[in-house]
């Protein structure tokens, strides 16, 4: 079943529908533009549009006692079994899954992301009430006027005994889980990373609410320190400059003056935003922050042995050199890119979907590149400079 969002209007009749596809080849850009009419169907009094790639699925937890709606969505690179994915959990799907989506079809376009799986959750049945079923589950103290709160344990055993499991039966996902959340779904995010560390690697939240039931969530983070040493993970986190950003800082420099063995994190002040509008810069700066690749400074002996003349075809070769410490590419037009170390042989081009990994033969020599861009790879091979 495909996820299905509404938006109110009439629409009667044909709907032009504009597709610009643009596939960047190694150094040179080619646009292509299609154009296609499809009838849509008015289904009362409202279009229903479709998220592409997306799927819906439903779980009940015996945990909770309560069905859960998930949007599902899967990178356009899924597909093969040999092929696993990271997983995104994402809290309150109900508003954010289509930010979301759009967020990472952006971020993997530009190269910050691999293929991801999104799994984002959100309250199932008749007419549910996300503001106290969200309350009920997403905070870990019970505190008044909210009667219902302080849900947090049962619904992280929820995700942990019920909702893994079921995704990892159903789809191809590695062992390498995020979890992302603002507000309510940020507060849970932290109470998640103090009690149940390692089911995630990798925390995003904005706009946690950290105040609630007297700072509770300080108590959490204390007797964890108490215990640990290590918070092996990377955590992003970001408020807006019109909230409480001392009470943010306050929590940040607790964090950071443990000096957690271990703890990637990066904190955030964004500026003009207000509650509400932290997720679309918070999410982004954050997913870019807890999968970035590794830059690494290589030997000089390491980066010289790929230095030559490579074809990807009779009429294209590319120049590969070392400047400032970096392999450098150049091909037509005398366009130069400044190609970072992810390992000895994996290199990339930050900002794009361009990937190469150099290959060698049974005698040790480079023998050339395996060029990977967004809609296609090919092998780029080492040749003579006069070839």
């Amino acid at each position: 079943m495909k996820t299905k969002f509404h938006i109110a209007g009439h629409l009667v009749g044909m709907i032009g529908r504009m597709t610009i596809s643009l596939l960047f080849i190694f150094l040179y850009v080619q646009t292509v533009h299609a154009q296609e009419n499809k009838s849509v169907s008015v289904v009362s009094s409202s279009l229903r549009v479709e998220i592409p790639g997306s799927q819906l699925q439903k779980i009940t937890s015996a945990i909770v006692g309560q069905e859960y709606d998930l949007y599902i969505h899967l990178p356009r690179n899924y597909g093969s079994k040999d092929q696993k994915h990271p997983v995104l959990l994402l809290l309150d799907a109900q508003w954010d899954f289509p930010l979301v989506t759009a967020i990472f079809g952006q971020q993997f376009y530009d190269g910050f992301l691999p293929g991801i799986v999104i799994v984002g959750i959100t309250w199932g049945g008749k007419n549910p009430n996300h503001d106290s079923l969200r309350a009920r589950d997403l905070t870990p103290n019970n505190a008044a006027p909210l009667r219902q709160s302080g849900g947090a344990p049962k619904f992280l055993a929820f995700i942990k005994q019920e909702l893994i499991p079921f995704i990892e039966s159903k789809y191809h996902v590695l062992d390498d889980r995020t979890l992302m959340g603002s507000s309510f779904g940020g507060l849970f995010t932290l109470y998640a990373l103090f009690t149940e560390t390692e089911l995630f690697q990798r925390y995003v939240l904005t706009s946690p609410a950290l105040a609630w039931a007297n700072d509770g969530i300080y108590t959490f983070e204390k007797n964890y320190a108490a215990k640990q040493s290590r918070l092996p993970v990377r955590l992003f986190m970001a408020v807006g400059d019109l909230e409480d950003v001392a009470g943010f800082q306050k929590f940040a420099n607790q964090l950071k003056v443990r000096n957690y063995d271990g703890l990637a994190l990066q904190t955030r002040v964004l500026e003009d935003t207000g509650h509400s509008g932290t997720k679309a810069e918070g999410y982004t700066r954050g997913l870019q922050f807890v999968f970035a690749r590794p830059s690494l400074k290589l030997d000089a002996a390491i980066l010289a042995q790929y230095a030559g003349t490579y074809a990807l075809n009779p009429e294209t070769k590319v120049v590969i050199s070392v400047e400032n410490d970096h392999l450098v590419a150049q091909g037509p037009y005398n366009a130069k890119l400044v190609l970072r170390a992810e390992t000895e042989q994996d290199f990339y081009v930050p900002g794009q979907y361009l990937f190469a990994r150099f290959k060698k033969d049974e005698q040790g020599r480079v023998a050339g590149f395996q060029l990977q861009q967004f809609g296609g790879e090919g092998f780029a091979r080492r040749v003579g400079a006069s070839d």
